[in-house]
């Protein structure tokens, strides 16, 4: 299934940091004053209608932490981490995985070719799954301003959109 990175050859994205783990919890507002109020973590965002929230563990921008209520969570997966990763090596990923035989997949697991963009922090991610199926995350926080109007774009409407606001 992953024939040239199981047999060792290197994916040439260099990994920065683990950027985010997920969890599922069973009642995410118990979870949410949990993490926020007795762990002293700030929350990033939360989404109601998806049952998720986000806090940032330590520093906001650096790591974070997924809740999911219990059921829902990203590709219907109970483990997901993103790995943080360089901008310009983010963009070359879909390239080097598809090299090491790796699927690049987007944020609801269909086939990518370029990165996706998670505008309300806003970060570019690519996905994909190890040979055990756990889902994985390329993620590189963008400097430009969050735009969460905007939900999930492709990298490439991204810079459509952001273009046209400068």
């Amino acid at each position: 299934m992953f024939p040239t990175a199981v047999h060792g050859e290197q994916l040439s994205v260099p990994i920065q940091a683990l950027f985010e783990a997920h969890l599922n919890v069973s009642s995410l507002q118990r979870s949410i004053a949990f993490y926020t109020s007795v762990l002293g973590m700030e929350l990033a965002a939360e989404f109601p209608e998806r049952k998720v929230a986000f806090v940032w563990a330590g520093k906001s921008g650096q790591s974070m932490l997924g809740l999911w209520e219990t059921g829902v969570s990203p590709q219907r997966m109970t483990v997901h981490l993103a790995l943080s990763v360089a901008l310009e090596d983010l963009l070359r990923a879909p390239a080097a995985l598809r090299k090491a035989g790796i699927a690049p997949l987007g944020f609801t697991g269909e086939p990518a070719e370029e990165p996706v963009v998670l505008a309300w922090m806003p970060a570019a991610s690519v996905y994909f799954r190890d040979p055990d199926n756990n889902l994985l995350e390329f993620i590189s926080l963008l400097d430009n301003p969050p735009r969460s109007d905007l939900g999930i774009v492709s990298w490439s409407d991204w810079l459509n959109r952001i273009t046209d606001v400068c």
